[in-house]
């Protein structure tokens, strides 16, 4: 008589140094997330990474810290400080400037997992995107304005209006659609973004700084013309303003 035939033993999983385990849980973590968003629960990553809810428990807790741990290495950590140098050389030109930024912000984030990351994040609101877009205001799209005010010829010294925001806020909008259009609609992109990005950065900088001047000059005429109002109907327009960050002068 034969004997039954069995399939392979289980394969066992390896043990892993606590540093491995939690590396390999956090990895895990962005790879789960970028795939089904922040509806997935941590006994589907659990499963998924083939240890128990409770080991995953060791490492983080909660949720909440897993995700403040992906965003850290998936967002903060990926910063690159010599952006904000690039950005703020008065050597170069402004043109020349965001060329450089902008090739290099897109190699960092042009990336299946941080893209899909952001947009779930975003539709959840988990937080994760609007710390992210408040950091890229201050350090990104703040200076540019003050930039674009110089290009426009008009004083830098007053706080930004959001307006103003708005417009400088444009370049950056019409670079990070390239990657949703590529990750999430998951349609052809150019596979060089570098002439993409020198386009768009000349398209940008014949029309934002007049766009600035043309706001100025609306809210001149405004300012102008309300001044007669009754004070109690007059719009603070102050009250819709940022402070500006200090511009860095050449030494």
């Amino acid at each position: 008589m034969n004997a039954p035939e069995h399939g392979p033993p289980p394969k066992r999983r390896r043990r892993l140094d606590p540093e491995d385990r939690e590396r390999e849980i956090v990895d895990g973590a962005v790879a789960f997330f970028a795939e089904v968003g922040f509806d997935g629960g941590l006994r589907d990553l659990a499963t998924r990474l083939g240890i128990t809810h409770q080991n995953l428990f060791r490492y983080f807790p909660t949720k909440e810290a897993l995700i403040e741990r992906v965003y850290k290495e998936m967002y903060l950590d990926r910063w690159q400080p010599e952006w904000e140098t690039v950005l703020r050389d008065p050597t170069k030109p402004l043109e020349a400037r965001l060329i450089d930024f902008y090739e290099s912000y897109l190699a960092a984030i042009f990336r299946y997992d941080w893209v899909r990351i952001f947009v779930f994040a975003g539709l959840k609101g988990v937080g994760i995107s609007q710390r992210y877009l408040d950091l890229v205001q201050k350090r990104v799209i703040e200076p540019l304005a003050i930039e674009l005010r110089r290009a426009a010829g008009l004083p830098d010294g007053a706080a930004l209006s959001r307006e103003e925001l708005e417009i400088a806020w444009g370049l950056h909008g019409e670079l990070f659609y390239l990657a949703v259009r590529r990750w999430v609609y998951d349609m052809k992109t150019p596979d060089h973004l570098g002439p993409v990005v020198k386009a768009a950065v000349a398209r940008f900088l014949k029309g934002a700084p007049a766009a600035m001047r043309a706001l100025n000059a609306a809210s001149a005429g405004s300012e102008r013309g309300g001044a007669g109002d009754t004070p109690g109907r007059t719009t603070d327009r102050r009250s819709r303003r940022i402070a500006a960050p200090q511009p860095v002068r050449p030494r």
